[in-house]
């Protein structure tokens, strides 16, 4: 079902590069490659280690450099960020089935390369209850990197080199 969805000058956002670590000491890294697409590095918490590049997602303008990043992953996992980019703040609410609670090393992985597996762990289950992680998250790094660049987030949060700006 495709609702009608209404154009937003999304310029401010796509392109940019954002490290944030949640209160909960997990840090995570986006990058926004367009209006409809972007890529993630996981640096730690429980699924700490996994990448993923051209996830697609429901990208929206919700205020004065304020935006929304909801998606749906192949795990099941569904993710909603909401990105202050003035306050450099963030709040993220992830949904994880819990099959990845209950063995999250399961999706450490580059997943591109591993899309049915990830589909087949996700439909083995179990899926409920799911845990929900709702916590802000301070943004600690951001940079312009322009649209569509697969430069940035091109490798695993290990094979990083040390002087990449990761706090942890």
């Amino acid at each position: 079902m495709v609702i009608n969805e209404v154009e937003q000058d999304l310029s401010g956002f796509v392109g940019k590069h954002l490290i944030y670590t949640y209160e909960n000491g997990w840090q995570y890294e986006i990058y926004v490659k367009s209006d409809r697409v972007f890529d993630y590095r996981i640096h730690s918490g429980i699924v700490g280690g996994r990448w993923v590049t051209d996830q697609e997602a429901k990208i929206r303008k919700i205020g004065d450099q304020i935006y929304k990043v909801s998606w749906d992953e192949p795990t099941g996992t569904t993710v909603s960020l909401t990105v202050n980019l003035e306050k450099l703040e963030l709040h993220g609410v992830i949904f994880f089935p819990r099959w990845v609670i209950n063995d999250p090393q399961k999706t450490v992985c580059y997943q591109n390369d591993h899309l049915s597996l990830m589909r087949e762990y996700r439909d083995q289950g179990p899926t409920y209850p799911k845990e929900v992680i709702d916590e802000f998250a301070k943004i600690t790094f951001v940079e312009e990197c322009g649209p569509n660049n697969n430069s940035v987030i091109c490798c695993s949060p290990r094979d990083l080199p040390k002087e990449f700006p990761c706090v942890n």
